[in-house]
């Protein structure tokens, strides 16, 4: 059974692993076969924004592109809020359109995102990658329904084995995003914090992708 890798800026191409590749419009490279794309709020661009946007536009039709992300917002950054979430709700509204889920890059932003899905009815499944936070928000962003992304953090933080725990676990993923570990050592500390194989860890993981992504991993089985 394979491994499934959320979010990662790096494509290994690994037999026993499923990777969800992050893409930026304008660096984009052809030949990874799953991604997302998005535009993240560190680095918006409003003299290239509409070209960003048609350009997603065209790879969120195509099978391979499974998420719209990294995408979200950023309270500790210089750009405007109000720029942030303008651009962040025009990508919510290409995600609605094509029916696929969004993986958001947020910081210190969390009331803000849950008002926003709440205004505009958010349909797609939304999923916060490298969730770092407490039990509480933990629980604030699960009983609003979104999913959580664990992987660097939980490495490096021991405090988050009680976050981790207290997370459904239909309602998690794991990744890697830009971290020199590899995902098998993420998975080995999951599956040790919640008590259940790597085996019964990758069973679980594939459910929870089947149930976001709806898609069938082919050669992946």
């Amino acid at each position: 059974m394979p491994f499934y890798n959320l979010h990662t800026h790096k494509f290994t191409n690994k037999a026993n692993t499923f990777e969800l590749v992050n893409q930026y419009p304008w660096e984009f490279v052809n030949d990874i076969p799953q991604y997302s794309i998005g535009i993240h709020p560190w680095y918006i661009d409003e003299s290239r924004l509409d070209r960003d946007l048609q350009f997603m536009e065209t790879k969120l039709q195509l099978p391979e592109c499974l998420a719209l992300g990294e995408c979200g917002l950023d309270k500790r950054i210089d750009i405007p809020m109000a720029l942030q979430i303008e651009v962040f709700e025009k990508q919510i509204a290409l995600a609605e359109k094509y029916q696929k889920p969004l993986v958001l890059h947020l910081v210190a932003a969390y009331q803000e995102l849950v008002a926003i899905k709440n205004r505009l009815n958010v349909s797609v499944p939304i999923i916060l990658h490298g969730f770092s936070k407490n039990e509480q928000i933990a629980k604030q962003m699960i009983d609003n329904g979104f999913y959580l992304s664990f992987g660097k953090y939980l490495l490096r933080n021991p405090e988050l084995k009680q976050v981790f725990l207290s997370v459904p676990n239909d309602r998690f993923f794991l990744e890697t995003d830009t971290i020199e570990e590899t995902l098998e050592e993420v998975y080995t500390l999951a599956s040790e914090y919640k008590c259940i194989s790597i085996e019964a860890m990758q069973k679980q993981v594939k459910a929870n992708w089947s149930r976001v992504f709806n898609v069938d991993i082919v050669g992946k089985k």
